[in-house]
């Protein structure tokens, strides 16, 4: 038998369905590769009970034929996903030890369409940081590995490292991320995997830790286009309990699924090409043109004039919001509460948030609360909202002249452990190209296309029109087939 843990979600559902194997032998698959991968610290909290229990329902179901979406597909979910009865950390001292009585929207759906939890995934501490090294439990290292003879362990991207990892390792066939600034999107190029921010609203938030309200998105991550439109189609879809959700119907995306794209357009964003990028980042752009040229597309140069702007932009409103959603983190009502001798309600505050939260937290929340405070709010805040307005305009008049934009996913690909944590200015730079799709809500994919002179994936990034997400996947998929990205890391751990 093929080794399950090889197998896609779209393989391993139909290959339960036709008797191939049974779910508990694939979740007894994944929960071992788990068990044996506690190097790479992807998992914070093991579930392989609950992944083994959703596997007897899938083979019962299967007798009887009564088969959900996802019967017999075992998945990892990010912390920042609030779990019914397992713990939810955010990756955070703040909420180690919380259980929730109450599952998020986007876990109770998967749930509904039969997948299993093997486990809560790692992430950067409250989703704030590109490269999964802001954990109160310990950085996420990536499965892959220079081809420079040397040992240096390599960032799976962040926020959703844990993600990215377990599904480059085998862990998991796939998983879920939420999307603020890139969040869904980096780690998977940095891992040689897919992964889809949709258009903001077409997930619900409810039951999701905040961190930037206006930005957070939550999307799949997989191995390849087939599982992420499988994913999404069971992630979407309107939930009365988050005001921003989306009240329109999810489409049929996987049988939509087509990589001719005769008739369609394909911008490029010359702002996107930057001084000094990594010359391998631009020969896999190229690459990507040709094959989307392949494909049936035109190609047309687009101009996204506001573009330069967007990091700096993001990096007010975000910090802003994460300000004002962390500000419920008090020691008062759940969660950590730092309690020294003969301390007052204020010493409480000030001695529970100091403990519980990071630095790279502790950072954005001053930066936020400084961007709103008197005096400032109309000088920073009120004009990055202004920027961010003009950042969405540009790509309207873009998609008047293209149906899809093709950019790099990052600047390049992965960096060491380490290598970047000195220099925050550095690190935020990692998200130029993935932020301007946030901040206008617009859906985007990273799909992998190459690699690098060190061996490691490179990712092509598609941006599309605003609940366009048929045609993001479809411009993908079209890169996927032509790429032929079949590259894995060698195993280590």
């Amino acid at each position: 038998m093929t080794d399950l843990t090889n197998l896609t979600v779209a393989q391993i559902r139909d290959g339960h369905r036709a008797g191939d194997f049974s779910a508990v032998e694939v979740a007894e698959a994944f929960s071992a590769n788990v068990a044996g991968a506690k190097a790479l610290n992807a998992f914070i909290v093991e579930t392989p009970e609950h992944a083994l229990a959703a596997a007897k329902t899938a083979d019962a179901d299967r007798a009887a034929g009564t088969l959900k979406p996802l019967s017999g597909v075992p998945i990892g979910m990010k912390d920042l996903f609030c779990t019914d009865g397992v713990q939810t950390t955010a990756a955070s001292h703040m909420l180690e030890g919380f259980v929730p009585r109450y599952e998020s929207t986007v876990s109770q759906k998967l749930w509904d369409a039969g997948a299993g939890m093997l486990g809560k995934l790692n992430l950067d501490q409250f989703a704030m940081g590109s490269s999964n090294e802001t954990s109160y439990f310990g950085n996420v290292i990536s499965p892959w590995k220079r081809k420079d003879g040397g040992n240096a362990s390599l960032a799976p991207g962040g926020s959703s490292g844990g993600s990215s990892t377990a599904i480059a390792a085998r862990l998991c066939p796939a998983a879920t991320g939420t999307d603020t600034g890139g969040s869904i999107r980096q780690p998977a190029a940095f891992t040689g995997i897919s992964g889809i921010k949709p258009t903001y609203g077409r997930c619900s938030r409810w039951g999701i830790v905040a961190f930037a309200s206006s930005l957070d998105q939550a999307g799949p991550m997989a191995r390849d286009v087939r599982d992420c439109a499988i994913m999404l189609e069971n992630m979407a879809g309107f939930d009365p309990k988050d005001a921003t959700s989306l009240n329109m119907a999810v489409p049929n995306l996987e049988a939509a699924l087509s990589s001719d794209l005769k008739g369609k357009t394909v911008g490029i964003p010359k702002e996107y090409r930057l001084e000094g990028i990594d010359p391998d980042i631009d020969a896999m752009w190229d690459a990507g043109i040709a094959m989307l040229k392949d494909a049936g597309a035109a190609v047309v140069e687009i101009s996204l004039p506001h573009t330069k702007y967007a990091l700096p932009a993001y990096y007010i409103i975000a910090p802003a919001e994460a300000s004002s959603n962390l500000a419920r983190y008090d020691g008062v009502r759940y969660g950590l509460r730092a309690l020294p001798q003969g301390a007052g309600l204020q010493d409480m505050y000030a001695a529970t948030r100091a403990e519980g939260f990071g630095a790279e937290v502790k950072r954005r929340i001053m930066i936020g609360t400084y961007v709103l405070s008197a005096g400032f709010y109309d000088a920073y805040y009120t004009q990055a909202q202004k920027v961010r307005t003009l950042i969405a305009r540009d790509f309207e008049r873009a998609f008047a002249s293209c149906d899809v934009i093709l950019a790099p996913t990052a600047p390049s690909a992965a960096f060491g452990l380490g290598e970047k944590m000195a220099d925050p200015l550095s690190m935020y730079l990692n998200d130029v190209f993935a932020v301007p799709a946030s901040l206008a809500g617009l859906p985007a994919m990273s799909v992998p296309a190459a690699l690098n002179r060190e061996g490691l994936p490179l990712g092509l990034q598609i941006i599309g029109k605003a609940f366009d997400e048929q045609g993001v996947l479809n411009a993908g998929l079209a890169i996927e087939e032509r790429a032929g990205f079949t590259a894995r890391a060698e195993k280590w751990w």
